[in-house]
């Protein structure tokens, strides 16, 4: 009996692998080295990835509250910059927390339609103070994201990366700015000042005409997606680690669904050996750049002759072989 039951666990696994196998490249030609493992790329269906699904992060198991990873920030028109986690979701403090010394005082009830922000392992946004990230003891005993000493939280009405329905709920709600303080629009009330659709609008890949680069795909908030020449797509290889992250951050997984006129094949999450979990497309992984401020910048194309926008079909952009 156990006997049966190994053999057919091991042609389950091999079921598995022939498939990630076939999504990442060998059906192209490009065998794989022999005994070469392929854990590190796995399917990005609806139910993977960061689950937060399209019924949003209430749907997602909370003793299981994923933390916030790679942070970004995005220009709101209406709301001015506002701090979201590595999927897009809206990081909210509230006004009956304390930030010195840091406590929260969302439980109970409170918490389970304001999940805390794991502290876990996260990273600033580009271009923002990593000395502000922090953390506090919440009274079960678990670790809270802070930012400048505010307890962050994400909200469960919250479907979608770039929704934002917890500003001013309850008059005590509102999402977070980079420095930890209320977020708000320039006193010029530019917002982005790009003209460019909010976050909200847009799927969490898609494609833009680029004038001068053509189409290209970009993320839910509207910024170029990018690729690394030394990357490989089979074996599943990032060539970019340690600082070369906080200059590249990874684009997160993001649903097969949730994407438009983007290539499906080969759309699988790589499980990088850091940790983090990364999109990629064709079985390329794609990354954005800190250096893009708004919606519609390129200037990560050609950078050191090995960074390149990303076709629908997630070829590089101009580059040469």
């Amino acid at each position: 009996m156990a006997t049966w039951r190994n053999a057919s666990l091991a042609v389950t696994a091999a079921a598995v692998l022939a498939l990630t196998a076939t999504a990442c490249g060998q059906d192209k030609g490009s065998a794989a080295p022999k005994g070469q493992p392929v854990g590190n790329a796995a399917q990005a269906n609806s139910d993977t990835g960061y689950g937060y699904g399209d019924s949003g992060y209430g749907s997602a198991d909370k003793t299981a509250a994923k933390s916030a990873g790679q942070l970004a920030v995005w220009d709101s028109k209406s709301l001015g910059k506002v701090v979201t986690d590595s999927a897009g979701f809206t990081l909210y403090r509230f006004d009956k927390d304390t930030a010195s010394p840091p406590k929260s005082n969302c439980d109970g009830d409170c918490a389970n339609l304001w999940p805390a922000v794991p502290a876990g392992s996260v990273t600033a946004a580009p271009g923002t103070d990593s000395g502000l990230i922090g953390q506090v003891t919440r009274t079960d005993g678990t670790k809270q994201l802070t930012i400048a000493g505010w307890p962050m939280y994400r909200y469960t009405k919250d479907t979608k990366p770039g929704d934002a329905n917890g500003q001013g709920v309850g008059g005590t709600w509102y999402a977070s700015a980079p420095d930890g303080k209320k977020a708000k629009p320039a006193a010029d009330g530019s917002g982005s000042g790009s003209g460019a659709a909010e976050p909200a609008s847009l799927p969490g890949l898609s494609v833009r005409n680029d004038p001068k680069l053509g189409k290209i795909i970009v993320d839910s908030r509207g910024m170029t997606v990018y690729r690394l020449k030394k990357d490989s797509a089979w074996p599943m290889k990032s060539a970019c680690t340690g600082d070369c992250l906080k200059k590249w951050p990874v684009v997160a997984p993001v649903e097969k669904s949730n994407t438009e006129g983007i290539i499906q094949k080969g759309f699988v999450t790589f499980n990088r050996p850091d940790g983090l979990k990364q999109q990629s497309i064709n079985c390329w992984p794609v990354y954005t750049f800190a250096g893009d401020t708004k919606p519609g910048d390129t200037n990560g194309q050609g950078v050191n002759g090995t960074w390149f926008a990303v076709t629908p079909d997630a070829k590089l952009v101009g580059a040469t072989k």
